[in-house]
């Protein structure tokens, strides 16, 4: 077993993971894998800070009053841009950045190598999500406040599933090859609460303009070990 500790900043938890090994991208034998999580590769990551939670509708409003106005303030804030996350990291203050990529499926995966860190499937006691993977609607349609559904092994909700959550990195189709210089797409990693569960697994990846702002896409912040 890992360990972390915890540290405060304002009614945000950052947990402190050590740094490590882990293998990202598509998992053995995962039928859902596609070449965007290809090839799977080591990837070395230094110890950082992340949040427990994706910043909610209620913290981005002390950044911007007024925002998702009616929507319950502690589910996890959406309609939030790339350029709107980094805004409100530097707000907070110059230590706080988004995560990368490989940090993200890191904290995600929390010592695990199976497509999602509760084993081999997902089910709706675990995550918020709206589709069998049939096409049936089973979920309950909207975003839930974090913290409705277990913590990783690392004590991160949310990691999986109710938003989708930016990362730093600018995009790139696959792993081998370079964000072109023109690139104005950054990656969105987690699934949401309108996907179905392949959208949800660890090593999936999407992306969106740094300006796009959509109702399932949302952040959590980290920062570098003091």
């Amino acid at each position: 077993m890992m360990a972390w500790s915890s540290q405060s900043s304002g009614s945000v938890i950052l947990q402190e993971l050590p740094g490590g090994t882990f293998f990202m991208g598509e998992n053995d034998n995962d039928k859902f894998a596609n070449d965007t999580e290809r090839p799977r590769h080591r990837v070395d990551v230094a110890s950082f800070r992340i949040a427990d939670a994706p910043v909610t509708i209620g913290e981005f409003r002390r950044f911007r009053p007024g925002h998702e106005s009616g929507l319950p303030s502690e589910w996890p804030a959406a309609m939030v841009s790339w350029d709107d996350a980094v805004a409100y990291c530097q707000w907070l203050g110059p230590e706080f950045r988004l995560p990368t990529e490989a940090e993200w499926e890191y904290a995600a995966r929390a010592g695990t190598q199976t497509p999602y860190h509760c084993g081999e499937t997902i089910d709706l006691r675990q995550a918020n999500f709206l589709y069998t993977e049939q096409g049936a609607k089973i979920g309950i349609g909207r975003r839930t406040p974090s913290g409705s559904y277990p913590a990783n092994a690392f004590g991160l909700f949310d990691m999986l599933g109710n938003v989708c959550e930016w990362t730093e990195d600018l995009w790139r189709p696959d792993y081998q090859t370079e964000p072109l210089w023109n690139e104005t797409r950054h990656v969105l990693r987690g699934g949401a609460w309108d996907y179905l569960p392949r959208l949800l697994r660890c090593s999936w990846r999407d992306a969106l303009a740094r300006d796009k702002r959509r109702d399932n896409a949302g952040f959590r912040i980290a920062a570098n070990t003091k």
